[in-house]
């Protein structure tokens, strides 16, 4: 076997931590079908370095020898808050328009991260999600399509707590309904890839903050989804899904489960464009999809 035949079966990639599962390891090489950038946790916002460093981002995985036939934007486009005013929100959106309209040519897709939805005590919930679907080119916040042999799953975690602030990690019963409806219909010989904001099952949770209290892990409802049980049986009947990926930590982490891939990746902006946040740097991931369902998940820093 070749040795880059052998590097590939193992997973290993120069430059970057990657992960890598393939159907049959002995089988013939397979073609690759698809090569996405996920970005996520971008940030815009006109301070600090945010607009230089998105463009940078850009730059970057444009250059590459293989260049991206997609990118995956899992959320937090811009910086936002609650605490900031309409008119700043704007800007930032204004600003993360201006690099990518200037700087990039790759088609993208995304999802809606909770700094996306600009939700002040004077606001609604709602309608500050319909102004981030609006900026992002969403007519709703989860959907799916197929590519190049594979079925994308795009998924909308973000929602509101029952009490009426803050937000919470899960999928509503139409979007469960849906999202049970889309996986039955995707043929069983289809290889799935799911993206969601939060993560549906991750191990950097327990170490963002402190999360640990009278000797007992505790995890926030909005780190991670509080339904990562019923997602995860949901999965389990369809073993065509193949790996999950997020972003929303800032942090790097790998869990395999049940045989799928739970790939939360590191954020565009690092700790906030105040450089590396805890053990992760800035950066993407470069996900290739291959035609016999495998995959590879290599995370990128792009300084």
């Amino acid at each position: 076997m070749l040795r880059r035949n052998l590097l590939k079966t193992l997973g290993m990639a120069a430059g970057g931590y990657s992960i890598s599962a393939s159907s049959n390891a002995f089988s013939l090489t397979p073609k690759r079908a698809l090569r996405i950038a996920h970005l996520t946790d971008i940030h815009v916002q006109p301070h600090l370095w945010a607009a230089k460093g998105f463009s940078k981002c850009l730059h970057h995985l444009q250059n590459l020898e293989v260049k991206p036939d997609l990118i995956l934007n899992t959320g937090d486009s811009v910086m936002g808050s609650s605490g900031i005013s309409r008119d700043k929100a704007a800007r930032e959106w204004e600003l993360y328009h201006k690099v990518l309209t200037a700087e990039n040519s790759t088609p993208m897709v995304s999802c809606v991260g909770n700094h996306d939805i600009w939700c002040p005590p004077t606001a609604s919930f709602s309608d500050g999600k319909k102004w981030a679907m609006d900026e992002s080119k969403m007519t709703r916040t989860y959907r799916s399509f197929d590519k190049n042999g594979w079925h994308i799953i795009l998924l909308d975690s973000i929602h509101c707590r029952p009490e009426g602030t803050g937000y919470y990690a899960r999928l509503d019963e139409v979007q469960i309904d849906w999202l049970r409806e889309d996986l039955n219909n995707t043929p069983s010989h289809t290889p799935i890839l799911v993206a969601s904001h939060i993560p549906i099952l991750s191990a950097s949770v327990f170490f963002d903050g402190d999360n640990l209290k009278d000797n007992q892990w505790v995890v926030p409802g909005s780190w991670m989804h509080t339904d990562s049980a019923q997602i995860i049986k949901l999965f389990h009947r369809h073993n065509n899904v193949k790996l999950a990926v997020s972003g929303h930590i800032h942090l790097l982490d790998r869990v395999i489960y049940n045989d799928v891939a739970y790939c939360c990746n590191g954020a565009v902006s690092g700790n906030y464009w105040m450089g590396k946040y805890k053990q992760t740097s800035p950066g993407y991931a470069i996900i290739d999809l291959y035609d016999d369902g495998s995959f590879s998940n290599e995370y990128v820093t792009y300084h």
